[in-house]
């Protein structure tokens, strides 16, 4: 019998985890699992079960891949951070200021925590994130909450959200791994809304100004300006991917919530926003996302009532799949 080394002229691969973009054909050994893995093509878009949250949570902040995912802080006011890999989640060190709310963006080694709600009200503090721990960074020049995120922990981006006082916020901050500096100004200010991209490509997605709306705005580095319109009206929404590769889902179109809450799923091109055949298996609001439009996360979120520890896993059509193999 032939042997793959014969025939692809390399050996299989030995990894601790599966690859955060593996490419169609790859075929690698995950050591942790004591699996023999490969990637396919898929035919159709689809959200799957993942591992739940060792802490329910909504409205916590997040960031990374669907393999190497972080989620951090969240309500009910929670300081706890975990990891994901893929198929389960594990507690890491915790924040020191335990609140909800608040942006976050980055991956697991370097992850930024920024605003949100704690016990002494709306936050203006940072934290940064090294794989294990969290320490003190630059403070946000405004306390804020429920804003929208989005960058790296050197390259972040803090937008809209609300001020102390019930103030809807059309500015934005950015951060270079210390300070916080003033960027430039929305057309629609809103909270609870979605977001996606990175400081120079920034992607705000529906939310409440207050009542829900469909508004998608695009920053450039400099300026914000109109983008396509979401299918319908949406609060308490999540978006991950990039700029001109988004996906968004869930929130609710009504408030109360309860009534309205949904599992749609949209993708963006840059210009346009369609609707996914694929839906979340729960509907929910005010949940984070991570990852890419062809690979994402879901992740915990706001039940009707009480808060969710599902995690849900998105593969778009013509995305790479991961598949245990198996001998027939």
């Amino acid at each position: 019998m032939a042997e793959y080394i014969n025939i692809k002229g390399t050996s299989v691969e030995v990894l601790a985890s599966d690859p955060a973009n593996p490419t169609v054909g790859q075929i690698w050994y995950n050591s942790t699992s004591n699996t023999l893995k490969g990637a396919s093509l898929t035919g159709a878009a689809a959200w799957a079960s993942g591992g739940n949250l060792a802490t329910a949570r909504s409205r916590a902040g997040a960031g990374g891949t669907q393999t190497a995912g972080i989620a951090f802080g969240g309500a009910p006011n929670t300081a706890a951070t975990e990891l994901y890999n893929g198929s389960s989640w594990t507690s890491s060190g915790s924040l020191s200021t335990a609140r909800q709310g608040l942006g976050g963006c980055g991956d697991q080694t370097a992850a930024l925590a920024f605003g949100g709600e704690g016990a002494t009200g709306t936050q203006s503090v940072t934290e940064e994130y090294n794989g294990s721990s969290w320490t003190a960074g630059g403070s946000l020049p405004v306390a804020k909450k429920f804003m929208g995120s989005a960058g790296t922990q050197t390259a972040g981006l803090s937008f809209s959200g609300t001020e102390p006082g019930a103030t809807t916020a059309t500015t934005s901050e950015e951060y270079d791994g210390s300070t916080w500096t003033s960027g430039g100004t929305l057309t629609t200010g809103r909270y609870h809304f979605g977001s996606a991209g990175t400081l120079t490509a920034g992607l705000a997605i529906a939310g409440s100004t207050p009542s829900a709306t469909t508004a998608t705005e695009e920053y450039d580095g400099t300026t914000w300006t109109t983008g396509g319109n979401y299918p319908t009206v949406r609060r308490g929404n999540a978006g991950t991917g990039s700029q001109t590769a988004a996906v968004g889902f869930g929130g609710t179109s009504t408030s109360p919530a309860a009534p309205g809450m949904t599992g749609l799923t949209a993708l963006y091109d840059g210009s346009t926003w369609t609707n996914s055949p694929a839906s979340l298996s729960t509907a929910r609001i005010e949940l984070p996302g991570a990852g890419t439009q062809t690979l994402a996360l879901a992740i915990g979120g706001e039940l009707a009532p009480g808060f969710s520890a599902a995690t849900e896993e998105f593969t778009n059509a013509g995305a790479p799949l991961v598949e245990t193999i198996t001998s027939s």
